[in-house]
């Protein structure tokens, strides 16, 4: 099987290799986090929008479709449900109304009526020298005249100081995908965020995604070396108070479970 990797799991090694590990070898469960479920059923809306007439796309129309929006997640992922009864501070109503919030705020900064995205939701997967690179781009947009835009929607806000190396990495990621995947690099690539309403944008070039590629590749060789020693260190930050794996974290005290004789997962 080709060895794959997405920038999801390429920014878990980054940031810490044992969450890396109990995510993609151990496949350990976590707990739904209301603000990424919130940021599932945002994008569902956002991708459903289009599916309407251009004069129909308003913000009305997005807030009338979260209410089946959720229901249909709940009904692949029963325990969302659940997620929401335990959180005291949420009813059904009010978790709508923060979704249509956030799709509000989309149309402050696009104006769907005037889009005809080329893809949605498109899963792209390439190889290049024998590793497989794969992720789910929000949208598309072909202009006609040619020009490529890479569009990913954050649901939170924009990161602060520091943090901001991540979204950028998953972006250069994309466009580095395209390239291979159409022979052309993007002309922008585009984060959206709903939290705030700002928007980034960046012109890549050929030179800043080989860089990435160099990059992707050595993460990958750093991957395969944990996994042929079987050493996946913790490597704490500020993020560790979010992390659902503390319990087990040997900076914390835990320890973690023995690790699976297979590494097929990766």
């Amino acid at each position: 099987m080709t060895p794959a990797i997405s920038p999801s799991r390429a920014a878990d090694f980054k940031q810490c290799p044992l969450k890396y590990r109990y995510r993609t070898i151990d496949r350990l469960q976590e707990a739904p986090s209301p603000a990424a479920v919130r940021g599932t059923l945002v994008h569902a809306v956002l991708e459903d929008i289009f599916d309407l007439p251009a004069p129909e796309r308003t913000p009305a129309a997005a807030r009338s479709l979260v209410p089946g929006r959720w229901h249909a997640l709940v009904q692949e992922r029963p325990e969302l449900a659940a997620m929401l009864a335990d959180d005291q501070s949420s009813t059904l109503e009010s978790w709508f109304a923060q979704a249509g919030k956030l799709t509000d705020r989309w149309f402050t900064l696009e104006d769907p009526s005037r889009l005809e995205p080329a893809d949605r939701e498109l899963k792209v997967e390439v190889e290049v020298d024998g590793l497989l690179l794969r992720g789910i781009i929000d949208r598309v947009d072909v202009a006609p005249q040619g020009q490529v835009r890479v569009v990913d929607y954050k649901t939170g806000r924009t990161p602060g100081p520091g943090f901001e190396g991540k979204a950028l990495f998953q972006m250069k990621f994309y466009g580095l995908v395209m390239w291979h995947r159409t022979g052309r690099v993007p002309d922008l690539l585009q984060l959206v965020y709903l939290g705030d309403g700002t928007v980034i944008r960046y012109e890549p070039d050929e030179g800043e995604l080989l860089a990435l590629e160099r990059n992707v590749k050595a993460v990958w060789a750093a991957i395969e070396k944990a996994v042929a020693d079987r050493d996946f260190r913790p490597r704490p930050s500020r993020l560790c108070g979010w992390c659902d794996f503390k319990p087990l974290c040997p900076s914390f005290g835990g320890t973690p479970p023995p690790m699976p004789d297979t590494s097929a997962s990766i």
